[in-house]
C-alpha cells in the first residue's frame, strides 16, 4: 500500500468508499499516477508532480487537483458545491457527478503534460 491507499484504509464509511472509488477512477485514467505525498497530503503523482489528493474533514470531502487553473475551468459546473481556487468540497449526501471528477483528473493530467513539454 501508499501514502494514499494508508490514509483511505484509516477512514471511516461512507467516506472511505468515495475517497476510494475517486482514487480508483483516478488511477484507471491516469495508469501511470503513484501514490505519494504532495503539499503535506496523501496524493497522487503523475510525472513528478502532484496530480490529486482527497481529504475527509468533519463537515466535507475536499478534493484537491493542486491547480486554481483546472478549478477555473471547471467553475461552471461546481454550483451547489463549496469550493475556492484550490479545493473542491462535497460530501458523500452530495458527491461530485463522475463525469465531473474525469474531467478535473484528465485536465490536471493534461496540464502536467503540457508543462513537462516546456
Amino acid at each position: 500500500m501508499g501514502e494514499m491507499s494508508d490514509y483511505i484504509a484509516g477512514l471511516e464509511e461512507p467516506e472511505r468508499d468515495l475517497i476510494e472509488r475517486i482514487r480508483a477512477r483516478a488511477v484507471s485514467l491516469v495508469p501511470e499516477a503513484v501514490e505519494g505525498v504532495s503539499y503535506g497530503m496523501p496524493a497522487l503523482r503523475y510525472r513528478d508532480s502532484p496530480l490529486l489528493s482527497l481529504m475527509s474533514t468533519k463537515d466535507h470531502i475536499g478534493l484537491y487537483p493542486f491547480s486554481p487553473e483546472v478549478v477555473s475551468s471547471v467553475q461552471g459546473e461546481l454550483e451547489g458545491w463549496s469550493w475556492s481556487k484550490g479545493t473542491i468540497r462535497f460530501t458523500p449526501e452530495h458527491p461530485l457527478p463522475e463525469s465531473l471528477v474525469d474531467r478535473i483528473i484528465l485536465l490536471r493530467r493534461d496540464q502536467i503534460d503540457a508543462a513537462k513539454k516546456r
